[in-house]
């Protein structure tokens, strides 16, 4: 025994806490099990009946106090089964963890088998049952009202499959049992609980506890030496070292991860793999990063705890924040009803397909079928980044290991060995069909699938003395017994090694290669993190107390670092309740001890850092593998050849003879007064006793100097309490009261999320509002908008599915809204000859002159959403009745409308459901309503292809010119995503409605006629147009005439939008703000400068210079903006504040337009005579001297404004200004032109002496100014430049 200082009289350090044994109670005898539900048309052999723990050792742990009821309830999740000897009884194992209130875990390692039943009580009760089973039945038709249908405890399906005689008895005798003929046997569980997951160490040590039971002659020691062995005298192995310690009949070897690798995880992976496959691995693995709810279903349990410790295992370095209970017991079926991300694993009945499993909600719900290796995915959630590659590289690693990537193998042969790919490390030897047999049934990966005959044999030949010294006898004598190799787990392997060892390593050396792929995916995505963590507290203190105030991390700038295809994973990942709490770790770690996965995954950043030198690869979206494969199953092969610690043997106690006296087949009642303490002469127990001794002086120093632990505590459950009030179900409690407080912290839980949502939602958008008003930083992006807003859909699909009576469909707010529906649309046929409006008008406003108001009816929104054929599903059309209705800014109004039918929410919800609460309710509605504060296009922007119909209003001004017009009015309306094409107005009704593909916001309006008719003259005063499903109205003011002869000679103009608010009274979303008075507001300034005689008063040179800095600053902070958050150019250029405007002022100051007796003047004419006139300079010969490039300027200005008189378009003079603007802009020659007019002499017969145009120092301050747009590339919207051709 070599020595080691990590040994184990002393506490945490000890292998295992509890060695337990559950089974039946033979005093009080059968007691029916009534919250796993009873079904009395069920033979007796078949129904639940309570277990009870039978003995527990040690009494108590002080450091993991023994939770009786629930170590009870998952050791024998089903209760107690009960068997005849005509039925299959194999052993089976599973394991299973509770999880503290503090989030710590406890493991529980079960093995269960069939013991005699010999007590005639027991057997005469079971008789009767029977009897008066058989009496009732044929006449019985009472059903119980309870639907689960207890099924034998652990027994998987197969059991009857492999078991020939059984399916005849049982159809025979329908599960009969006669007293006098048959043998009962009832099931027993012998269960460890240990502080870490040595699940191979844990079964193989339960697994000789019950052969030493069965065989035929009895332990080298009594079985209470083994216990107390484990108990006390097994320490855990040190970190990065092996242990070696003793079963009954072979030695087990264990090993723990060194302070750098990954934490240790012990449950096969590649069985997590095989059942799944690597596809459905990934998108399971995906959305537990996204803090979906996630239910495992299967009828073994030891595959549900596989499945969910091989997902947990993979998250590294983050950890699951939330509900988690991988074996959900049939007395917990309430807590499927959480709404809150859950990871639970639930055991399907035989026989039960999955469309008969009525779960509360699923609009966010990963189901995973495992025993049919396929899964149910959520809607629309964003894929894994590089998951084509990453899948490959996770395919390589199985197949050499001889596992299929497909997975699905059948449930019977579960191939973790017998594949044989090319490049399988196998470990046979080739030709021995009947070792291999054998070793496959030792097989760890199989977890209790074994057929029934197979393991019928194996337990044969184990409980056959004869043949184990045969075996030993033929070893010693060096004959190779090949087909006895692997029954007794000493077939040698490679190295010496026992094929069960060999077995061992080859799943241990998969898992760690599976794990480090999966790590080094957060290790390449995650390199910068710590660039973004914003350390912002002096003291852990005030970080703990200002916690929920604190932005911890710079999301934004994360974000923006990334590659583009990693962005939509990492905008919703890095919301999640895991990636907080990691960060919250980092923070911490200032102040205390680094969480250990935290210091494991920062060494590794640090060890890239310096092999890399983190070169710009690391931005790019380039996959990277794994590097580190090999050592990582080397560090662990050595381990395991190389045994650094050996436990004391076990060895004989001081007892009472001729107690527990050995009875084959049968437990022995094992001898509590020595099992209940601890070694006293342990030589390790004194050394570790000092260490303690040294630690608790240590920890009273620190407590001292740190915050006390307990206040700690309580500050760092409410800091990461969003969502996660209920970390854990209490197990062991069941009352109603604990089941009602539990659904109050779930109540209190939604309504804090939703306020920090709503709250996060706003200070994102108002930060970006505020940056287009001139404050601050924008530090959101579309993407993290979009991200905010699904979330928001989750959050009120989970509060919609809380507590529901029954569920219909897989939208529980699509469902509500449907019912509402169907009422109000029979309310509407009985009320059809008195109609009454279904909510409050939408208010009219002033901007809104003859545009029919659109009310705001949920009916409306609801039948706008069912007429998309785009949206096939429940859960899409809630998502987008969402958004919709929070574009419009009725999110909270209709919620409160759905709601105020309480009849209706009486029927569908029970009573302690979230919307029955009213005060909650009402706080919660509050919360969304102050989502009115700001705009949303989250649906025009996210459903861009569907069919929008458009209603088109043009205002005439009627007091200046007779409404009436003989010509045939035309119109054009552009957005963002694309125009309408012309649509033709019928006459004089100036009012159309049309349906085209959604044009996103809208910019412009091309207005026109055909002068045609006497009256072709018309005076428009602005033209309104309104998207009849989202209710946005946008104004495009004119205030200019339409036809030849008058005003600039313009039959068609382009007309620039905004928004228009819904009231004058709602001042605060983001449309026409009345402009400030040196903003030169459009209309004055259009009139003041046109033949209506300039009223109105006229600008001053400063207020000028003034609006084109404004303008140019504008058209820059466009620029700087991300591409998908810019918004409309042409609306900064030709806008009431734009570039063009600003311009057209400056042209106008000091312009001599109104003649006395002439046709009024245009800042055209003067264009147009300056071009002429270098024109004709140009061919006699007078621009001969002037320098090279001014001759191409000249040329190019020639050029275009000869270009825009040829168009075929009937723009007026303004509108080809604009466009020779817009022009020079984007072609960047403004600059150019702008000293060839001034040089011009036509400027001296056009212009007064004090115009600006004339002022050099201005000009040139001006073409300054324009010379910083040269740094963007202006593009210039179709509508603009239609029909000129350059």
């Amino acid at each position: 025994m070599s020595g080691t200082n990590a040994a184990s009289g002393a506490a945490p350090c000890r292998f295992a806490h509890y060695f337990v044994i559950c089974g039946i109670d033979t005093e009080t005898g059968l007691e029916p099990d009534e919250l796993a539900g009873e079904n009395f048309e069920q033979s007796p052999l078949k129904r639940t009946f309570k277990s009870k723990v039978l003995a527990h050792y040690p009494e108590n742990v002080e450091w993991n106090p023994f939770d009786q009821d629930a170590v009870n309830m998952l050791c024998m999740p089903k209760g107690l089964s009960f068997r005849t000897q005509a039925d299959s009884r194999e052993p089976q194992f599973h394991s299973f963890l509770i999880t503290r209130e503090d989030g710590s875990r406890t493991y529980g390692f079960v093995h269960t088998f069939y013991e005699e039943v010999t007590s005639p009580q027991i057997c005469s009760a079971m008789q009767t049952l029977y009897q008066m089973h058989q009496a009732e039945n044929p006449s019985s038709a009472t059903p119980s009202s309870s639907s689960s249908s207890s099924m034998d405890s652990l027994a998987s399906s197969l059991d009857e499959a492999d078991s020939p005689s059984s399916s005849s008895c049982r159809s025979a005798a329908c599960g009969g049992y006669d007293a006098s003929r048959d043998t009962l046997y009832v099931s027993k569980a012998l269960c460890l609980i240990t502080p870490m997951p040595f699940m191979h160490a844990c079964r193989r040590f339960l697994s000789q506890m019950h052969r030493a039971v069965t065989a035929a002659s009895p332990p080298p020691l009594p079985l209470e030496s083994y216990v107390h062995n484990i108990l006390y005298e097994v320490p855990l192995p040190p970190p990065g070292r092996s242990l070696k310690f003793h079963g009954v009949y072979e030695p087990i070897v264990c090993q723990r991860p060194g302070p750098g690798e990954l934490p240790l995880a012990d449950f096969p992976l590649g069985q997590t793999f095989t059942l799944l496959g690597v596809e459905n691995l990934v998108q399971l693995f995906n959305c537990t990063l996204l803090e979906m709810q996630i239910l495992l279903y299967s009828q073994d349990y030891q595959r549900l705890m596989t499945v969910a410790e091989g997902i947990t295992t993979l998250l590294f370095p983050f950890q699951w924040q939330h509900v988690y209970v991988p074996i959900l017991p049939a007395s917990l079926l309430h807590f499927l009803d959480a709404p809150v991300p859950y990871l639970m694993g639930l055991q399907s009945k035989e026989g039960t397909d999955r469309s008969k499993l009525e779960l509360p909600q699923e609009a966010n719900l990963c189901f995973v079928d495992i025993d049919n290796h396929c899964i149910e995915l959520p809607e629309d959630f964003p894929q894994f980044p590089n998951k084509p590659e990453f899948i490959q590289e996770l395919s390589e690693v199985l197949l050499r290991y001889g596992i299929s990537p497909v997975g699905g193998a059948p449930p019977t042969s579960v191939p973790t060995t017998t594949t044989t790919t090319p490049g399988s490390v196998s470990t046979r030897h080739p030709g021995l069909k009947s070792q291999q047999a054998l070793r496959e049934l030792e097989d760890d990966g199989r977890n209790g699938n074994l057929g029934g005959e197979q393991l019928a044999v194996l337990e044969l030949l184990q409980g056959n003395a004869t043949l184990e010294r045969l075996q030993a006898l033929a070893k010693r004598t060096g004959v190779r017994v090949e087909a006895l190799r692997g029954v007794g787990g000493e077939g040698e392997g490679q190295g010496g090694r026992t094929t069960v060892e060999e077995e061992e390593l080859r799943n241990a050396k998969l898992n760690v290669q599976l794990r480090e792929v999966f790590a080094s995916r957060f290790t390449t995505m995650f390199a910068d993190y710590e660039a973004f963590v914003i350390q912002s507290a002096p003291d852990l203190e005030s970080w703990l107390t200002n916690r929920e105030q604190m932005h911890n991390f710079d999301k934004a700038s994360f974000l923006s670092d990334q590659p583009e295809p990693y962005l939509p994973f990492l905008s919703h990942f890095i919301e999640t309740q895991m990636f907080a709490t990691f960060i919250d770790n980092k923070i911490m770690s200032q102040w205390e001890e680094k969480e250990p996965l935290l210091r494991v995954f920062d060494g590794r950043i640090d060890k890239a850092r310096l092999y890399n030198v983190r070169a710009p690869s690391l931005r790019s979206s380039n996959y990277q593998r794994c590097t580190v494969l090999k050592e990582s199953a080397q560090a662990i092969e050595q381990r395991l050849m190389k045994i650094d610690h050996t436990a004391i043997h076990p060895h004989l106690l001081d007892m009472k003879i001729g107690q527990g006296k050995y009875e084959q087949g049968f437990f022995p009642k094992l001898q509590s007064d020595v099992l209940s303490v601890g070694p006293t002469n342990n030589k390790w127990s004194n050394r570790t006793a000092t260490a303690q001794r040294r630690k608790d002086r240590h920890r009273q120093q620190t407590e001292h100097l740190t915050l006390d632990n307990d206040l700690k505590e309580k500050y760092m459950q409410e800091a990461r309490s969003l969502g996660k009030n209920l970390r854990q179900p209490k197990l062991s409690d069941l009352s109603p009261a604990v089941i009602a407080q539990t659904n109050w912290k779930f109540v209190e839980g939604l309504l804090k999320e939703c306020r920090m949502k709503t709250k996060r939602m706003l200070v994102e958008k108002m930060g970006r509002e505020a940056v287009e008003l001139g404050h601050g930083e924008a530090n959101i992006t579309g993407l993290e908008e979009n991200t905010l807003i699904a979330s928001l859909c989750d959050l009120l699909e989970r509060i919609w599915s809380h507590g529901l009576q029954v569920k219909q469909g897989k939208s529980a707010l699509w469902s509500h809204l449907l019912h509402y529906q169907a009422r109000e649309e029979k309310l509407e046929q009985q009320q059809a000859e008195s109609p009454v409006s279904n909510g409050p008008e939408r208010r009219k406003s002033e901007s809104s002159i003859g545009m029919p108001s659109l009310r705001a009816s949920v009916i409306q929104d609801m039948r706008h959403i069912q007429s998309m054929g785009e949206i096939k599903t429940d859960v899409g059309r809630a998502r987008a009745w969402i958004r919709l209705s929070l574009e419009k800014k009725l999110l909270s109004q209709h919620l409160k409308q759905l709601l105020s039918r309480q009849a209706l929410t009486k029927k569908l919800y029970k009573r302690y459901a979230f919307l029955r609460c009213e005060e909650e309710k009402e706080q919660f509605l509050f919360h969304l309503l102050s989502l009115n504060t700001v705009d949303y296009f989250c649906f025009t922007s996210v459903f861009t292809t569907i069919m929008i119909p458009y209603r088109a209003v043009i205002i005439p001004i009627k007091k200046l010119s007779n409404a009436m017009t003989t010509s045939n009015p035309w119109v054009c309306v552009s957005g963002e995503l694309g125009d309408s094409g012309v649509r033709q107005i019928t006459k004089n009704i100036l009012e159309m409605t049309f349906d085209c593909q959604n044009l996103g916001k809208l910019t412009t309006v091309q207005l026109g006629h055909d002068n045609s008719g006497l009256l072709a003259k018309w005076l428009v005063d602005c033209v309104m147009v309104r998207n009849e499903i989202t209710g946005h109205t946008y104004k495009f003011p004119c205030g200019r005439w339409l036809g030849k002869g008058v005003d600039d000679g313009s039959l068609e103009r382009v007309l620039i939008g905004e928004l228009a608010l819904p009231n004058a009274d709602e001042d605060f979303g983001r449309g026409c703000r009345t402009p400030d008075m040196q903003h030169s507001p459009g209309q004055t300034r259009r009139v003041s400068i046109t033949s209506m005689g300039g009223r109105g008063y006229k600008p001053t040179s400063a207020q000028i210079q003034e609006a084109i800095g404004e303008a140019v600053n504008s058209i820059c902070k466009h620029f700087h903006k991300p591409e998908k958050e810019r918004g409309s150019l042409t609306i900064l250029l030709c806008g009431e504040v734009g570039l063009v405007g600003a311009l057209e002022l400056f042209f106008h100051n000091g312009f001599k337009s109104a003649r006395l007796f002439q046709k009024t003047v245009f800042v055209w004419d003067f264009v147009e005579k300056a071009v002429a006139y270098m024109e004709s300079a140009d061919q006699m010969g007078d621009m001969q001297e002037t320098a090279e490039p001014l001759g191409l300027t000249c040329v190019s200005l020639c050029h275009y404004v000869s270009a825009i008189n040829s168009s075929p378009r009937n723009i007026g003079k303004d509108g080809k200004f604009q466009l020779l603007v817009c022009l020079g802009a984007r072609d960047r020659l403004l600059i150019q032109w702008l000293p060839l007019l001034v040089e011009c002499p036509v400027i001296q017969r056009m212009y007064e002496e004090s115009a600006l145009l004339r002022d050099r120092t201005t000009v040139n301050a001006l073409i300054a100014v324009l010379q910083t747009l040269h740094d963007f590339p202006i593009t210039l919207e179709a509508s603009l430049v239609k029909g000129i051709d350059l």
